[in-house]
């Protein structure tokens, strides 16, 4: 799915981005002839990230968010595609540029516990990175971490502590820290806040938008929480078995979505109400296998608004407002009959 075209380079491209995953090789199928069953993680994803704006990637557990990130910072590579940062096709690096790259594009994990080495005290995680990327002299590295450290809201002392000795919250500041330890320009959010409590969510969230604007980063934000998305972005793309369905500004995907599978997630959000009812499923039958997708439309199976063409062919991107796009038949027509959420 294509942006709109804007007059500014983005600082993060992705263009038709693949990642394909054959499943270990069956005899069975071999003795049948039959090629090797594959994984569509990611299928011909393009998205735009502009300098200093935070994009929220949204969708069902298992539909490639995590595998799209991971393609971005190059920890997996693409089946096809092409992945621009500042212009550049950051897919043709040798290992020196993709080294340097790692000082442009970081990642903060879901889980900061498993991601801090257990026997490093806090100091020494941190120099570690000073040291393997050559941020600053030998000398400077011990104010540095103090200055990373007060910047994420922890007082310096404690940098002498290991990583069991801080709560959830704290642990995720120092995954924080150690990203910007580098001085990134963007930062790919993998469920960052999912396994923290609700108050000490939002004080991250509130973190992060302090620093992006101080150091003007920008982010892709990773997240099946849409009330988190919806605080932080400025766009949403939401995301359904491998390939982005529809890609808005914020406040008009949550005030009428278009896609049948946006206005499913939105139902879904539990919602305060005065006395208890019997919950109502946003979406009709099961998930489909990944490894072996529905044709046509992904979606066409659960969706109630299904037509003859959705179980065929898959709808192109279509460009339905400034800035909105979604990929369904409904808006093939002049005039698409589709309630939103907030209807009805």
């Amino acid at each position: 799915m294509n942006d709109v075209a804007t007059a500014e380079r983005p600082l993060l491209e992705a263009r038709g981005v693949s990642k394909h995953f054959v499943l270990a090789d069956n005899l069975l199928r071999r003795m049948r002839g039959l090629e090797p069953e594959t994984l569509k993680a990611v299928d011909d994803v393009s998205l735009s990230i502009h300098r200093g704006e935070t994009v929220g990637l949204v969708g069902e557990s298992g539909c490639g968010k995590s595998t799209f990130g991971r393609l971005l910072l190059r920890l997996y590579e693409p089946t096809s595609g092409e992945i621009y940062h500042n212009g550049v096709n950051i897919l043709s690096h040798d290992a020196r540029a993709t080294r340097e790259l790692r000082t442009r594009i970081q990642v903060i994990f879901q889980d900061p516990y498993s991601s801090l080495n257990p026997s490093m005290t806090v100091r020494q995680a941190l120099e570690e990175v000073l040291a393997v990327h050559k941020v600053c002299p030998p000398g400077e590295r011990g104010a540095r971490v103090g200055e990373l450290l007060e910047m994420v809201g922890l007082a310096p002392e404690m940098a002498e502590r290991k990583p069991h000795q801080f709560s959830g919250g704290q642990r995720q500041r120092i995954g924080i820290a150690r990203a910007l330890a580098v001085g990134p320009d963007f930062i790919v959010s993998d469920e960052a806040v999912s396994a923290l409590d609700v108050s000490v969510q939002a004080q991250i969230l509130n973190l992060m938008m302090r620093l992006q604007d101080d150091l003007g980063l920008t982010y892709l934000f990773i997240s099946h929480n849409l009330a988190v998305v919806q605080h932080i972005s400025r766009r949403v793309a939401v995301m359904y078995l491998g390939r982005i369905v529809e890609l808005a500004p914020t406040a008009d995907l949550f005030s009428e979505p278009l896609h049948p599978y946006t206005q499913a997630l939105l139902r879904a959000v539990p919602k305060p109400v005065a006395r208890r009812k019997a919950a109502t499923p946003a979406l009709e039958g099961d998930p489909p296998n990944p490894v072996n997708r529905p044709p046509g439309c992904h979606f066409h199976p659960r969706c109630p608004h299904a037509m003859p063409i959705c179980a065929t062919e898959y709808p192109a991107p279509r460009a339905v407002a400034p800035g909105r796009l979604v990929a369904c038949h409904l808006y093939d027509q002049p005039e698409p009959a589709v309630k939103t959420a907030g209807q009805g």
